[in-house]
């Protein structure tokens, strides 16, 4: 992607991500994600009814009676986008490739975060992690990550959620909320995202398209797998072939689904052809 070109997109997503961040998300994301942890605020003197766990002995050994430690609400916020990149992503029929959405919920996200001048860092993934950029906070790091969404070139073709949930668990010391856009087109990821949630506050974004839910009835097709390379013919007039290939996805869909339920995640599915914003919102208010 030429220079001029991926400024005019940059520039065109920071201003859809602006408005839909002041006219919608502004709210729902402050009263769902912020105020997850404790942070140390002073001292003061012990009253009755306070908690001795909290006495500070320290200070209570230099003043000769106990004081206590006061706690407050941390109201400063982590988000990690974690963005899957492989080439199932290319895939879309309707108005946009599913890589094309998750960039631009992902901008939308950045946006929410930095214009709550909170920190927001990125992984981007395939089979391995790809690329991270640490959080960080302002303007000019969220353009960063806008620009990295939109231009860069896997390494790998494969998904695997192993590796980026591992990543995240590992090198993110301090809980954080993190956004995984995926189409979780991928081997099981039930131990790490169980082990990952455990420690985040994960909130699962899969992107599908339509035409992986059923096939249409327009004779011999060839499909061919994007991230293995291999090509096969299958004849969609037959309704036998249709309703197995039907029934193959909902019980992928079934198996994803309960692998979010029983790690506790929160999760939307949104649809290349359809609107993100209210899936959006829909998670925000759940929480």
């Amino acid at each position: 992607m030429e220079t001029s070109e991926l400024l005019k997109k940059v520039r065109k997503i920071e201003i859809r991500s602006r408005g839909l961040t002041r006219q919608i998300f502004a709210g729902e994301y402050h009263s769902a994600f912020r105020g997850r942890g404790m942070a140390f605020s002073e001292v003061r003197e012990y009253q009755f009814g306070d908690d001795i766990r909290n006495i500070d002995w320290n200070v209570t050994a230099r003043f000769g009676h106990p004081y206590v430690k006061i706690f407050e609400e941390e109201r400063e916020l982590t988000v990690m986008l974690l963005v899957d990149v492989s080439r199932s992503g290319d895939f879309g029929t309707v108005a946009s490739t599913k890589r094309e959405m998750m960039t631009e919920i992902a901008a939308v996200l950045a946006y929410s975060v930095i214009a709550n001048n909170d920190k927001v860092g990125l992984i981007l993934f395939t089979e391995k992690v790809e690329k991270y950029i640490p959080p960080q906070k302002g303007r000019g790091h969220m353009l960063r990550i806008i620009r990295e969404l939109l231009s860069y070139e896997p390494q790998s073709a494969g998904t695997s959620l192993q590796e980026p949930l591992r990543f995240l668990t590992n090198v993110i010391r301090k809980r954080c909320t993190a956004f995984i856009l995926s189409d979780f087109m991928a081997p099981s990821f039930v131990d790490p995202l169980r082990i990952a949630s455990g420690k985040h506050d994960v909130v699962a974004l899969r992107i599908s398209d339509r035409r992986e839910q059923e096939l249409p009835d327009v004779g011999f097709m060839k499909i061919a797998d994007p991230e293995t390379g291999r090509e096969s013919w299958v004849d969609t007039s037959s309704a036998r072939i249709r309703n197995d290939y039907a029934a193959l996805w909902k019980k992928h869909d079934e198996t994803v689904s309960n692998s979010f339920r029983s790690c506790g995640v929160d999760s939307a599915t949104i649809s290349t052809g359809g609107d993100y914003i209210k899936p959006l919102i829909s998670v925000f208010k759940h929480r």
